[in-house]
Order: structure tokens, then sequence, then C-alpha cells
């Protein structure tokens, strides 16, 4: 099954997700996603027929995407749960830590990637609005000679909570775009926050238009790397910044023994009985030994006109956040 290449738009009207728009006529979009169907610079032309990697499996890169969509369609629902039983939870002090680095001002114009369920979205709308808060506190704290009456209305007053800021989540996955839909709800985050359906290696937005790009977990799942690389540096504004979290490669060779037995021969388990689904997470696993290295990663970052390129290893090389700038 192949992974659609429309672009729809989802933002938050009364009671729920509203599809904005089917061609996404809104700022910010490029024109050539207009419509059901790409331009003539659509990937689905431009793909070659040469042989990519899924996991350990040798395929087209045709087929690829079509895999890597049906894997992700078919975790979507247990996704959140699996991160959690798959990485005793650690993975959430991995995004915590990921927020604080990218450390967003209110007004700050995030664009997250293969963000399907939200887990950077909602950190980041809580992190600008906490920061919005103090900003707010510190400036009614100058103001000694304000009215009691005047401290009430300015706390009461209904301006905007996150300061102008907005996120705005980019995934190729229908079922990931759904469940985090249905988190943010649950969840109350609806204002700073919109849905679209989109491909990392061309995504539906105009150059220069974000202020930092995001992509946790998901750039090692893109077919051609150096093309949403690519990507990421075109929409970013000059200055802007690109962050990435993603599995890397263990420095200490003891952990990485442990590792390499506890991911091939526990994680699919894992995922067989909370999610039935074997073939799925051994994929994952895989894929993690194929991707790049922190070093050949951070090249591959530079290569595609970043600069002040840094990572930080996390948990032994585990995982590992690139960081670099449009300058």
């Amino acid at each position: 099954m192949a992974a659609p290449r429309s672009c729809v738009l989802w933002s938050y009207c009364g009671h729920g997700w509203s599809r904005l728009a089917g061609d996404c006529r809104l700022p910010g979009f490029r024109r050539s996603w207009l419509g059901a169907t790409l331009s003539a610079r659509s990937l689905s032309q431009e793909k070659r027929a040469a042989e990519t990697h899924f996991g350990f499996e040798t395929v087209s890169e045709k087929e690829k995407g079509g895999k890597v969509y049906q894997v992700f369609q078919s975790v979507a629902r247990k996704y959140d749960l699996m991160n959690d039983m798959m990485s005793l939870g650690i993975h959430r002090a991995w995004k915590d830590l990921l927020i604080r680095k990218m450390h967003p001002l209110p007004g700050t114009q995030l664009l997250d990637v293969a963000g399907g369920t939200g887990d950077i979205a909602f950190r980041f709308l809580s992190y600008v609005q906490t920061q919005h808060e103090r900003k707010q506190r510190r400036q009614l704290r100058t103001r000694q000679n304000l009215s009691w009456e005047e401290i009430a209305r300015k706390y009461q007053s209904k301006e905007d909570p996150l300061g102008g800021s907005l996120v705005m989540v980019c995934d190729i996955n229908r079922e990931m775009l759904k469940v985090g839909k249905q988190k943010a709800l649950a969840r109350g985050h609806t204002a700073g926050l919109a849905w679209v359906l989109g491909d990392a290696e061309e995504l539906p937005f105009d150059d220069d238009r974000f202020d930092v790009y995001t992509i946790a977990f998901g750039i090692r799942n893109v077919t051609h790397i150096d093309r949403a690389l690519q990507e990421a540096h075109r929409v970013l504004k000059p200055g802007g910044r690109f962050l990435c979290l993603e599995f890397s490669q263990v420095n200490d060779p003891l952990i990485s023994r442990l590792y390499d037995l506890y991911s091939f021969q526990v994680i699919p388990v894992i995922g067989e009985v909370i999610a039935g689904d074997w073939k799925s997470y051994q994929y994952l696993v895989e894929s993690i030994r194929k991707f790049p290295n922190q070093e050949e990663f951070k090249d591959m970052i530079e290569d595609a006109g970043f600069q002040k390129v840094t990572y930080e290893s996390l948990t032994s090389g585990i995982v590992a956040i690139h960081s670099g700038f449009k300058l």
C-alpha cells in the first residue's frame, strides 16, 4: 500500500479537529501541494527504482515507503504504550531534554515532522505557556505602582497564553495523526496547534517558514535522508534551528552487547504481546542498526547546508540529539 501524497490540514474549531481544506490554501503552504496530486516535482514521479534497506531486508526505494507506512499504521494505537515499555519510560526524559535544548520562547513557530502522536508538540506547548506566564509575572513585578484592579485585569485578560507560538505537526501517516488529535483533545491542547498530512521528503510549506524544525525517532524511517534534511533546511528561516532526536550507536562495548540482546530478543516479543505485531518491532530494531552513527549523521546534516552542527549522546549513545543552524 503506497503512502498518501496529498496535503491535508486539521485545525481545532469549536468542538473538535476540523479538516480545513483539501487544497491547503493557507499562508505558508507551497502551491506545489495545492490539490489532490502533486506537481511535476512529485516524489512519486521522482523516486528512482534503486534498492535500499527496510531493516535488514533489501527492497526497492518505492517499496520501502509503502512498507514503512504499513508499519506505523499497524502500531499507531499502541505506539505510545510501546515506547514506554521498550524504553522503560526513558524516552520521556529524552524528549524533555530535546525541548530544554530548544528553549522555545513565546512566538516560536515550530515544525515537528514525523510527530504524529504529538509527544514533542505537547511538550513544546506546555513549555512555551510556562515561559509566557513567567514573562507576565516578571512584567507585573516591575510595575509596582499598579493598583490591584489593574493587576487583576492583567491576569484575567484573554491574551494568547502561548504568546503567538504555533506548532505544526506533520506526518505521512493518517493513523498516527488520528491518535495525536485524539490525545490533544483529551489533554486540552487546542490553541497553537495544527496537524498536516505530509511527506518529510517534500514538505508542503513555503521556504523560510519556521523558527525550529524537530524530528524525533522519525528520520531513520525516511527513504532518502538527504532529501529530508534538505527540506528541513529549506523551510527554516535564516537563523532557524534543526533538532533531531534519534537512536544512534552505543559507545560502550558491554552496554552494546546487552542492548543488542534486549533489542533483538525482548522488544519483538513485547511488540507481539502488547501490540500483536512482532514484525513491525523487528523492523524498528533493525532500522536502528542501519542508521548512520553520530559522526556520519553529523556529516549528512552539514552536507544539507546546516552550520554549527553538534550532537550529544544520551544513555551511552543509545540515542543522540543532533543540532544545526541555518545561517
